[in-house]
């Protein structure tokens, strides 16, 4: 069985808390990904438990009538529990130094350690099509796992929303960017 897991960066929000709804862009981007990943029969969604995450698969999940399962692994990374004015640089830190911890928050290391396992435990269930949701910085970590040029660069390219897919062929782990900025006009 070849099994695909979609990695699945949420639409435009309104902020960062956890609490955060989308935009009307972001439910307008929803709409859009539900439509992008209609002609693909998915079989499981897992999404972080943050409010945008959700509301950006809710689409999905009513097409496909499949349930959302809440992972709080897929909760967006904290790099600290400081207020850090030079935020970026402090990331782009942690892209260089993968064992880089701010005070509260947690290494690269760490978030790409708890999104490798809801991936590689994706990978071993029954099922062929998995939608992953998640935030940008989480995601990005993710890919660097597969490829270790992913870098803080391809970070700040990523769009809202951004899809990826995982292809699990022959023991090897194989991935495309399947998102364009270019499928949603502003």
């Amino acid at each position: 069985m070849k099994k695909k897991i979609y990695i699945v960066r949420h639409c435009e929000a309104q902020g960062q808390p956890p609490e955060s709804p989308l935009t009307e862009m972001g439910f307008t981007q929803a709409k859009y990904l539900s439509d992008f990943l209609s002609n693909i029969k998915i079989d499981r969604i897992i999404s972080s438990p943050f409010l945008r995450a959700i509301q950006s698969v809710e689409p999905i999940s009513k097409e496909t009538n499949i349930r959302i399962e809440i992972d709080e692994r897929l909760s967006e990374r904290i790099l600290s529990t400081l207020d850090l004015p030079d935020w970026p640089e402090k990331l782009k830190a942690t892209f260089d130094d993968s064992e880089l911890k701010f005070e509260g928050g947690e290494s690269s290391k760490e978030a790409m350690n708890r999104i490798v396992n809801v991936v590689d435990e994706a990978f071993n269930r029954e099922v062929e099509n998995t939608i992953i949701v998640t935030h940008g910085n989480l995601m990005s970590l993710l890919l660097k796992n597969y490829d270790n040029s992913f870098d803080f660069d391809c970070w700040k390219n990523l769009s809202n929303p951004d899809v990826f897919v995982l292809s699990y062929v022959n023991n090897k782990i194989n991935m495309e960017h399947l998102w364009t900025k270019k499928l949603i006009k502003k």
